[in-house]
């Protein structure tokens, strides 16, 4: 397992975490086995935005033993107490809903209080006017929340909850047909939405990926909006090169789709080449890069890739962008001009342009 440190804390979390949106249907024993399973192979960040109230309980014996190890992401809004997910925004229902996920967890506080799939303004407008938002920063006061993050679909949404300064993560949907503008959740264009996984990384504030697979959809070829299947190690992958992503949550039924997840630490890098995505790219994503590094090797060394996220990201301002950028070993101004990058780019970016620019901004 790999991780990666939440930056408004010393919680280091597992790339791979576990989503619960589907777990319900495999039964309780299934779940605790699945639990049990994610435990020993490192996972130790678990969301649950479930589909039913079945992995509640389920968790709370799996975990009991070892709560101190592992993160919860837990959702004010979501409700369980009828045993099939609901949605709600009224503050008495979310407090009787989260003490009610609490005590079937069991446990006495939460490492991420989220609000609960907040995609329209109007909704962020009726959780600040009933007071919702301040029942979570008291909560987080009195330490029953670790901290606290939102769960949206939409950019515009995000922008503002970022401008309150009270977040420390997101849960966001991100994938390649949703970057792309293909299905439900798209909403934003793509370059609006890299430029809010840029802000959080600026910001310091971690992403929950969600929607992974588009609801499986770009698994078959049937379902994808590009006509061609991706992997699911494709998938991973690219959600996990985008600025700001600490986590991918991948909605698994049991061991089998766990284990076969947890493959992706044992892939080989063409496995997980999502360059292919150069094929589909609307217009209007073309010459911009996503740092798929498929233009390495590179004869001078050069990390393009990395080298073009920390630029991208030092012009988002964050100031630790420059930073890291400073102490790669070669930098852009290290290009030779090969055209090698040029020539494999499946995104057509004139790379050794990239690089002069990005040596003029910073300084080497």
């Amino acid at each position: 397992m790999e991780y990666r440190k939440l930056p408004h804390g010393s919680e280091q979390i597992s790339i791979i975490g576990l989503g619960s949106s589907s777990l319900g249907a495999s039964g309780e024993e299934e779940i605790e086995k699945t639990v049990a399973l994610a435990l020993e192979n490192g996972v130790n960040f678990f969301d649950m935005a479930a589909g039913d109230a079945v992995p509640f309980k389920a968790y709370g014996r799996a975990l009991s033993g070892c709560r101190n190890q592992v993160y919860f992401q837990v959702h004010f809004g979501a409700d369980y107490r009828s045993g099939i997910y609901g949605w709600t925004l009224d503050l008495d229902e979310i407090k009787r809903s989260v003490e009610w996920q609490l005590d079937a967890l069991q446990t006495d506080y939460i490492d991420f209080g989220f609000l609960h799939c907040i995609d329209e303004a109007d909704d962020l407008e009726t959780v600040q006017k009933q007071g919702t938002l301040a029942y979570m920063e008291e909560l987080k006061r009195q330490g029953v929340i670790r901290h606290i993050g939102l769960s949206s679909h939409t950019p515009a949404v995000v922008r503002k909850v970022l401008d309150m300064h009270i977040l420390d993560m997101l849960m966001f949907s991100i994938n390649p047909a949703y970057d792309y503008r293909h299905g439900e959740y798209a909403i934003g264009s793509g370059e609006e939405r890299s430029a809010l996984y840029r802000r959080c990384e600026a910001e310091g504030v971690g992403i929950s990926v969600m929607k992974a697979f588009s609801g499986g959809q770009l698994l078959d070829a049937k379902t994808s909006p590009f006509g061609k299947a991706l992997t699911e190690y494709q998938c991973l992958q690219y959600a996990l090169d985008r600025p700001g992503v600490l986590t991918v949550l991948p909605g698994v039924r049991g061991r089998e789709d766990l284990q076969r997840i947890l493959g992706f630490f044992k892939a080989a890098d063409a496995e997980k080449d999502y360059s292919v995505l150069g094929s589909f790219t609307p217009q209007e994503e073309i010459g911009r890069c996503v740092y798929c590094n498929h233009c390495q090797p590179c004869p001078a060394k050069l990390d393009v890739g990395l080298i073009n996220k920390y630029f991208d990201l030092a012009l988002a301002g964050d100031e630790l962008a420059k930073n890291h950028y400073a102490n790669l070993n070669s930098k852009a101004s290290d290009c030779v001009e090969c055209g090698h990058c040029n020539s494999r780019c499946p995104f057509h970016v004139d790379q050794m342009m990239r690089m002069k620019e990005i040596a003029a901004y910073f300084g080497g």
